[in-house]
């Protein structure tokens, strides 16, 4: 049964719906007719329908026929292919800068742990927002006890996220390295990353971005930010699956000079030499460490076929659109927004507050209304631009009214 639509929502979904010019978008996903509504995008996307015929080709004509011929091929390649692809689509990166594989928990370690070993001793200082993502924060709370360095909080407003003021006033010259979310995992905030960057390097430290809930939803400019670190997941906007590859950024100014402490054989400078002694590769691939997951990114291969098609400032625009009719309809039915009004200021979601949240999100599954729980009273709306129509929206946040 239709929950009430006093304020005629579901007429203006339809004529936005009407006017995307990404709406045929939708149909090339596969869409559970038991989901009324699939407000989780930001946390696992939805397949591509064309996935799983790609997985069986993979399957049955790479690796089936082509077997251990594949390594020399091209799956040796692939690692530094992809990266370079995702790299020039979705991350304003140069070639030769971006990698594919390994887990993000596992890439923020090799990245923070190698900014971190560079600095000089007396940066004792690894700064992060008190309310990253959980893994971000316990990472860095193993790495500063690994090092002998401490942690350095910024306080920052649940409903918002760090500011270049903020970060003006924590970095200095204790300062070894700096590790901040583009957007941010709760209130959905977008952070103002060209300038923090600026601020950080004016401090003589490194920055390294987490773009788990960026890329492929805003547009990310790493070279023009002039970034030195980043990592990011593939299984939320991208399509990549459950459990995906993650990528990472090094610019290329630190290779040679950053060390990534988990030396694996992917990582020398000829694996199957399977010689003595650690001696890194040139360039980017000094920061593989083990085998990749290649299996793993055919359906994020699949994914970025269709961002190169549509490109993300089509997305972007979609995406703007989607959160500003979701604030639209909270605010027509008196729910308490959390995230930034400003669509300048804001990312792919938006975060409701509640305070029954777990049990409102509990109940709404059921419905087959399926948004994202975040203690201690979010209900968080995360909106894929390209698998989520602006009727599906206000079918899920009308269930809230």
């Amino acid at each position: 049964m239709s929950s009430p639509d006093p304020a005629g929502l579901r007429a203006r979904a339809a004529q936005l719906d009407r006017d995307d010019p990404l709406a045929d978008c939708r149909d090339r996903f596969l869409v559970d007719p038991d989901v009324v509504s699939y407000l989780d995008g930001n946390s696992l996307g939805r397949p591509l329908r064309v996935t799983a015929g790609a997985m069986t080709r993979f399957v049955e004509q790479d690796w089936g026929g082509r077997l251990i011929r594949g390594w020399d091929e091209q799956w040796v390649a692939l690692p530094t292919e992809l990266g370079d692809r995702l790299g020039a689509l979705l991350l304003g990166a140069a070639a030769g800068q971006t990698i594919v594989g390994d887990s993000t928990s596992v890439l923020i370690y090799k990245l923070a742990r190698a900014a971190v070993d560079a600095a000089p001793p007396e940066r004792d200082e690894i700064v992060l927002s008190d309310d990253d993502f959980p893994t971000d924060r316990y990472l860095l709370e193993g790495v500063a006890a690994e090092t002998g360095r401490t942690l350095r909080w910024i306080p920052t407003d649940r409903a918002g996220g760090v500011s270049p003021e903020q970060v003006a006033e924590v970095v200095g010259p204790r300062t070894a390295l700096v590790v901040l979310s583009h957007v941010t995992y709760r209130s959905g905030f977008l952070a103002d990353a060209a300038a923090i960057t600026r601020l950080v390097h004016d401090a003589g430290a490194p920055v390294c971005w987490d773009l788990c809930h960026s890329v492929g939803s805003v547009p990310v400019e790493l070279d023009a930010w002039g970034a030195d670190l980043a990592v990011g997941c593939t299984y939320k906007y991208l399509g990549g699956g459950p459990g995906s590859p993650a990528f990472a950024y090094v610019a290329q100014r630190h290779h040679g000079v950053l060390r990534q402490p988990v030396q694996g054989w992917f990582g020398r400078s000829d694996p199957f030499a399977m010689a003595a002694g650690y001696e890194p590769a040139a360039g980017i691939r000094q920061f593989l460490s083990g085998t990749p997951p290649v299996l793993a990114t055919v359906p994020l291969q699949v994914g970025l076929d269709l961002y190169a098609e549509v490109g993300i400032d089509a997305v972007r625009a979609k995406s703007e659109a989607l959160t500003a009719f979701a604030v639209e309809i909270a605010d027509a039915l008196a729910l308490e927004v959390a995230s930034p009004r400003d669509p300048a200021r804001r990312g792919g979601h938006v975060t409701l507050r509640h305070p029954d949240a777990k049990a409102v999100v509990a109940a709404l599954w059921e419905r087959g209304v399926i948004p994202d729980y975040r203690a201690p009273d979010g209900i968080r709306v995360g909106l894929a631009p390209l698998s989520t129509s602006f009727a599906e929206v206000a079918e899920g946040l009308l269930a809230l009214g």
